[in-house]
């Protein structure tokens, strides 16, 4: 009856003594381990009731990994082509490379400064042949211009190619001499860009041609243009290289993935002194045009009789016979200065003839008073 008392009079909320609920803590774990069911050795199965359960359950575990196997993805150990392609891989170049013009959506189009015709500039350009002519090694700068923006990433390439159908399977490279003088590794490219440490150059596999790629920049602010700097490396005479055959030079805009966005095309000539060979060249191309129409107008006229008439004649007193030759003389100028010419040689035969004949006809007086004697008549003496 008093412990009932005792259990009655004391409080829910009334902290038990440290002791107390230590003694509580070690009864309870004490409990909780020895309710825990720990298998003996006994109840592991041995590896031959394993087999022999594998035997019995094997149809079945096959049957359901199987359906699992069904439900897999096979493309999820196919590595995306950005990661599976290489980033400097270049696409594949066409056997015979087009060289027509292409602004494509994005107007693609190229520029060159106004450089004139001085013996003392370093590259200069003709808009009447479409021309660039430079010196070797000498850093020639061109405009790109274009009417919007271009996808990120896109790069501009340049590439070099013989002019002529007999010559445009041939791959543009340097002359072995200007390739031993070099010591960089795309010693053979002959285009280079200068300015840029982002330049790649690239060698097709399949048909073995050099080109260059520089990534696209936007024009900076204020500014509607992108200029690159374009060097070429062996002169259009160096024999072992471009041996005079004309080269034309492809600049093309393309996409990350190698897709042509547009192309340009020029023609190129290195040489020592480019002022000069451009206007040659370009007078020499307006006297060819010039020529043609004054070729036309001259086949209606009459060509010239430059025949020679050869006649001969008999003059009286004498025994000799002259040839008589007939000129034809264009111009009243040539004409009279030539008549002149033969008038004073007509004027000096007749008096070399004239004196001839005084000649002939003097008889000659004797000396020291004597006179001649005449037929038919004696001297007294």
């Amino acid at each position: 009856m008093m412990e009932e008392q005792n259990n009655d009079s004391l409080q829910l909320g009334q902290d038990l003594p440290f002791s107390q609920d230590l003694q509580f803590s070690q009864d309870s774990f004490r409990d909780l381990w020895d309710n825990v069911a720990t298998p003996s050795i006994s109840t592991i199965p041995t590896a031959t009731e394993c087999s022999e359960a594998w035997k019995a359950d094997g149809q079945a575990f096959m049957m359901l990994h199987c359906s699992t196997l069904t439900q897999f993805d096979e493309k999820i150990f196919d590595l995306p082509l950005e990661v599976s392609a290489k980033d400097d891989a270049t696409p594949p170049a066409s056997t015979v490379p087009v060289t027509s013009d292409y602004p494509g959506e994005y107007g693609f189009k190229l520029r060159f400064q106004k450089s004139g015709t001085a013996k003392s500039v370093t590259s200069t350009f003709s808009e009447i042949l479409n021309k660039l002519y430079c010196q070797l090694a000498k850093t020639s700068p061109v405009e790109v211009l274009v009417t919007r923006d271009p996808p990120a990433g896109a790069v501009l390439r340049a590439t070099a190619v013989y002019k002529k159908t007999e010559h445009v399977a041939d791959v543009v490279r340097r002359c072995p001499h200007h390739q031993n003088e070099d010591t960089v590794e795309h010693r053979s490219h002959l285009i280079r860009v200068e300015g840029s440490q982002r330049a790649q150059y690239f060698e097709d596999p399949h048909t073995k041609r050099q080109s260059v790629t520089v990534p696209y920049e936007p024009p900076q602010l204020g500014s509607e243009i992108t200029t690159i700097l374009l060097s070429f490396m062996c002169n259009s005479s160096c024999m072992g290289g471009m041996n005079r055959r004309p080269i034309l030079t492809i600049l093309t805009l393309e996409s990350p993935e190698g897709a042509v966005l547009g192309r340009r095309c020029f023609e190129v000539r290195i040489c020592a002194c480019p002022g000069r060979d451009r206007k040659t060249e370009e007078e020499n191309n307006t006297k060819m045009q010039n020529g043609t129409k004054q070729t036309k107008k001259r086949k209606s006229a009459p060509a010239p009789d430059m025949t020679v008439k050869k006649s001969k004649s008999a003059s009286s007193g004498d025994e000799d016979e002259k040839d008589v030759f007939v000129l034809h003389v264009r111009g009243r100028d040539r004409f009279e200065m030539l008549k002149k010419i033969n008038d004073a040689f007509e004027i000096a035969d007749k008096e070399n003839k004239a004196k001839a004949k005084s000649s002939k006809l003097d008889v000659p007086v004797p000396s020291c008073g004597k006179r001649l004697l005449q037929k038919g008549v004696t001297d007294s003496d």
